[in-house]
């Protein structure tokens, strides 16, 4: 039977794999899918605890005391789970993804919350530049298109195409949040090939609580509401973290922060239940956002005789439930 053009792509014994790392792909898909829900909700409830009296430190405080519990609790349960393997690494995605959480709420404190998320927003620029150098990660020109395209989407959402960036030290503070957050996605991309998402979360939590600590120091607010808020905030956050650090086993760097451009728009639209309005900007900033990351997920993969070495990695890459 004569072998077809699919055949000669695929190298024997390849077909296996290739249907294995595609499935994968998918599953990493909806966890960053999920992961963009959790994080939105857990946004707008860190702004309902400033709201009530907690600054930004505080609630990435409480957000990751609650967090070491639940993974400190899932250890417990699963004996074996901790199994930290690349240490020098680990801790390098605790200190640049505790500075980025923290140093974006500072921003926050500094210029309006939509202009540093629309800033922070341009991590995956940074991401993507270090997987590059770093990772030998190159995407494709759809998947650039596609981040573009939905980076668009999300200037609109939160901008209303209207946005207006100065630069003072909120700005440059949002700048080193999304460059330290690309340095975290970058960390944790490389760790997914050795070490599983709840260990990589337990170093991220210890090290955005070294960071956060000292200037948490001020008076806490005795409001029962900021307290609940803020503990919304460590139970959903929790969960969107492990689902994005499982999805980054499967998906390069640039097409995860591809999917993680839903974060902010899931911000916002959860934001809607507060009872902020909605304009044909922000509806079409929702729809380009959507766009861009269906047309990215769909054509920015590369051939399948391109990524066998990649479903080759995939084979070794732990899949442990969250």
């Amino acid at each position: 039977m004569p072998t077809g053009e699919d055949d000669l792509a695929t190298p024997p014994g390849g077909r296996a794999a290739a249907a294995r790392h595609d499935a994968l792909r998918r599953r990493a898909r909806a966890l960053l899918f999920a992961a963009a829900v959790l994080f939105g909700l857990s946004a707008v409830l860190a702004r309902l605890a400033t709201l009530r009296g907690m600054n930004g430190a505080q609630v990435t405080v409480v957000r990751f005391v609650l967090g070491l519990a639940f993974v400190t609790g899932l250890f417990a349960a699963r004996p074996g789970t901790f199994r930290p393997r690349r240490r020098g690494l680990l801790a390098t995605r605790g200190l640049f993804g505790g500075i980025a959480a923290l140093v974006y709420f500072l921003a926050i404190e500094r210029i309006p919350a939509g202009e540093a998320t629309l800033i922070n927003n341009t991590f995956p620029i940074w991401g993507v530049l270090l997987s590059l150098f770093l990772l030998d990660e190159r995407p494709t020109i759809h998947l650039v298109i596609g981040l573009l395209l939905a980076s668009a989407g999300v200037f609109l959402v939160l901008g209303g195409g209207g946005a207006r960036l100065g630069l003072g030290w909120g700005e440059l503070l949002a700048v080193v949040s999304a460059m330290t957050g690309g340095a975290a996605v970058t960390a944790i991309r490389a760790l997914r090939a050795t070490d599983d998402a709840p260990t990589i979360f337990f170093a991220f939590s210890v090290g955005a609580l070294v960071v956060s600590i000292p200037f948490a120091i001020a008076p806490w607010p005795a409001a029962p509401h900021a307290w609940l808020a803020a503990a919304g905030v460590g139970v959903f956050a929790f969960g969107a973290q492990i689902f994005m650090t499982e999805a980054y086993g499967a998906l390069s760097v640039a097409e995860a922060a591809l999917w993680q451009q839903l974060t902010p728009i899931a911000s916002y639209l959860w934001a809607l239940l507060l009872g902020e309005g909605i304009g044909w900007k922000t509806l079409a900033g929702v729809l380009l956002g959507i766009a861009g990351i269906v047309y990215g997920s769909v054509l920015g993969h590369r051939p399948r005789h391109e990524t066998s070495r990649e479903a080759k990695l995939a084979e070794g890459i732990p899949a442990e439930e969250p």
